[in-house]
């Protein structure tokens, strides 16, 4: 008996190994999933952190990949969905244990994909909802569950929301220096990127902008704050809105994108140029990086944290 224990437990590393080795179904994306419901419930409750459930079709369809391929693989959403909540697998085209979720669930058998959110005793945080295929529909209603389920909202994920989201508008700022543009337009709650440009012959900054958080006077006011709006060009449907203003308004016409060694010249010289940074995160890091280290690191994954950390130490 001993002998033959022995022997299995020779063999375990093996077989870890082997496990370790299998790739996962592209449907699937990039996140490391539980497969057994009562296991993330379990978990659930331990930790406080909600369900997030995918019903997938795997193998599934061209758009079951694409969304395994371009939303379950971005990066910062799958740190979020591992970091502050379960994550569950059910594949919604399988018989036995996958067969006996979706029916206590109603899901509908080689459905497209639907991300489900639940507490720990398997009810919906947030009614169920279809055809939510995109980063931005899908990171939106990670916030809203954390909110209901008075989670904390890591600034990385609320700001992945806003970044990927349709509503975005964008407006053109004329001032003496872009470089300071992009530090002080950053800063701006509602700004969610900038980019250093030129236009009209003059340095320029691009902004865009959540106009769901900030409206086009109140960006523009707070542009004038902090003097970086010598004029403002908007598209031609948001010229209206601008003329309120002050400044001379144009429309956007000409603009061209600075070289890349003009782009983000605050996060340069610093632990953060090593970090791999959305644009939206590159914009608010390089907005507080030099005055406020600790509200950039705000806008840094758990990962990106523990790197940028590890290399200041070295």
């Amino acid at each position: 008996m001993k002998l033959a224990f022995f022997a299995l437990a020779l063999m375990l590393p093996s077989l870890s190994c082997s496990a370790s080795t299998t790739p996962q179904p592209e449907e699937a994306g990039a996140v490391h999933w539980s497969r057994i419901l009562e296991t993330a419930l379990a978990s659930s409750a331990q930790t406080g952190k909600p369900v997030f459930a995918l019903f997938q079709e795997i193998p599934g369809c061209a758009g079951c990949k694409q969304f395994g391929r371009d939303v379950m693989s971005n990066p910062l959403l799958v740190e979020a969905v591992e970091t502050e909540f379960t994550p569950l697998l059910i594949h919604n085209n399988k018989g036995g244990r996958d067969a006996e979720v979706m029916k206590r669930f109603g899901e509908p058998a080689w459905n497209y994909q639907v991300v489900r959110f639940l507490n720990s005793n398997g009810e919906d945080i947030l009614p169920r909802k279809d055809q939510v295929w995109d980063t931005a529909g899908i990171a939106e209603r990670m916030v809203a569950t954390l909110t209901q389920a008075k989670r904390p909202v890591p600034a990385y994920l609320t700001l992945l929301a806003a970044e990927q989201s349709p509503r975005l508008k964008q407006a053109v700022f004329a001032m003496y220096c872009f470089w300071t543009g992009e530090l002080a337009l950053g800063q701006i709650d509602g700004v969610i990127t900038t980019e250093a440009g030129f236009m009209a012959g003059h340095e320029v900054t691009l902004v865009k902008y959540d106009p769901s958080v900030i409206s086009l006077p109140q960006l523009i006011a707070a542009a004038e704050k902090v003097e970086c709006a010598n004029a403002v060009s908007v598209p031609a449907t948001d010229l209206p809105a601008a003329k309120a203003t002050r400044l001379k308004v144009g429309t956007i016409s000409g603009y061209r994108t600075a070289p890349a060694d003009d782009q983000k010249k605050q996060i340069g010289g610093t632990p953060a140029e090593t970090l791999t940074l959305s644009p939206a995160q590159a914009t608010k890091v390089n907005a507080w990086i030099r005055t406020d280290p600790a509200k950039a690191l705000d806008f840094l994954t758990p990962s990106q944290q523990a790197r940028l950390k590890t290399g200041a130490s070295r």
